[in-house]
C-alpha cells in the first residue's frame, strides 16, 4: 500500500484537502482513523454540504485497499 494520498486511487484533490483538514494526511493516518470516522468527519466539519456516502466513504475505504470504488 502506497502511503501518500497523492496518487492514490479515488483520493483527488478534493476529497484529500478534505481529509487533510481533520489531521488525515497519509493512508496510514486513514487507517488508523478508519474510513467511517474519516467520513463522518467531513460530514461534521461541512454540515452544509451534501456529502454522498457512495462517493466518500467508499472512495476513502477502497483507496486503502487500492481498488477502483465502483468495484
Amino acid at each position: 500500500m502506497k502511503n501518500n494520498l497523492k496518487g492514490a486511487k479515488n483520493i483527488g484533490t478534493t476529497i484529500e484537502k478534505r481529509l487533510n483538514e481533520i489531521g488525515v494526511y497519509s493512508l496510514a493516518d486513514l487507517v488508523e482513523m478508519t474510513a467511517v470516522e474519516a467520513y463522518q468527519a467531513i460530514c461534521e466539519r461541512h454540515p452544509d454540504k451534501t456529502i454522498h456516502v457512495c462517493y466518500y466513504l467508499y472512495s476513502l475505504q477502497s483507496a486503502l485497499i487500492d481498488l477502483n470504488w465502483r468495484n
